[in-house]
């Protein structure tokens, strides 16, 4: 099969994304694939003239995982893997998904939404305050009780008001950090994310020593198979498809409560999904080899 690999990209995630596009494109050529790699860009879609049969994308964050590019390729009949620009954009969007989460009955962390301009009020409580289209942990700051709270919550929000229009200010759920990935719909086993630093951040996703990912959870099976369930089922909601990742967090009383789905997740050799995936026997080859393969027998019919 004809295959080219779209990664780069002119997000703040671009190196993650060459290291990822890197390491599906070596996979696919060890599966028997002919393998085109593009480093693709809004203004430079010279990448999607190669002949292919299907286009497999491996951009994180802005325009390759936020629907922009899923919108070219759709408008192209071009078939491609994971989901489409409808469901792109609403997962890249962490208000967006949080309002179909509630509306569908999901548990999600409290929130609220400041807009540059916007009189920002004390924030009694810890919480986490997010740029709303960022992926990788990007413009993540972390709020903590007691004292200086309100003011550090303020420093926090106005940071991020002077790199993004508006920033969402969520609970703090502390507690347990679990993602869960998704192959066509079906949740994988969970992994616990234990980060040596504070929070799971970027560096602690990306550097070897900044986080330990462990299978065996330390959580009654009820409840493991509790945050599956929940994981899918966001995961439909959203409207994805062929694969995903979703960050669960659990309180004291081990009530879970969904912080956002990735539906382009990370491909680098520490990734979650892919490690998530091996753990059932699907080899990082295999997974790649069976993403193409679905793709290819969709057709771009949907």
């Amino acid at each position: 099969m004809r295959i080219t690999v779209l990664c780069g990209g002119p997000s703040a995630e671009r190196e993650i994304s060459l290291i990822s596009g890197r390491a599906v494109a070596s996979a696919l050529r060890e599966a028997g694939h002919d393998v085109f790699v593009s480093d693709i860009a809004p203004d430079n879609l010279a990448g999607l003239d190669h002949p292919a049969d299907v286009i497999f994308p491996v951009l994180h964050g802005e325009f390759g995982e936020s629907g922009e590019l899923q919108e070219i390729l759709e408008q192209r009949g071009l078939v491609f893997v994971g989901s489409g620009s409808r469901a792109s954009r609403l997962g890249m969007n962490k208000v967006e998904t949080k309002i179909v989460w509630e509306k569908a009955g999901l548990p999600t962390p409290a929130y609220h939404v400041i807009q540059r301009g916007d009189p920002i009020p004390d924030i009694p409580d810890s919480c986490v305050v997010k740029a709303i289209s960022s992926g990788s942990s990007i413009d993540v700051l972390l709020c903590r009780a007691p004292a200086e709270l309100p003011a550090q919550a303020r420093q926090a929000i106005e940071t991020l008001l002077t790199r993004h229009e508006a920033v969402l200010v969520e609970q703090f759920i502390d507690g347990i950090e679990l993602t869960v990935g998704l192959l066509q719909g079906l949740a994988l086993p969970p992994i616990r994310i234990v980060p040596k630093r504070e929070f799971f951040d970027y560096d602690a996703k990306y550097t070897a020593s900044g986080t330990e990912h462990r299978f065996d959870t330390g959580l009654p099976e009820a409840v493991v198979v509790q945050c599956q369930e929940l994981a899918r089922r966001a995961y439909d909601v959203v409207g994805a498809r062929d694969l995903g990742r979703v960050d669960i967090m659990l309180d004291a009383a081990h009530r879970p409560f969904l912080l956002e789905i990735n539906t382009i997740p990370g491909f680098t050799p520490m990734s979650l999904l892919p490690e998530a995936a091996a753990r059932t026997g699907i080899s990082f080859v295999q997974l790649v080899d069976r993403l193409a393969n679905i793709a290819y027998n969709r057709g771009c019919d949907s």
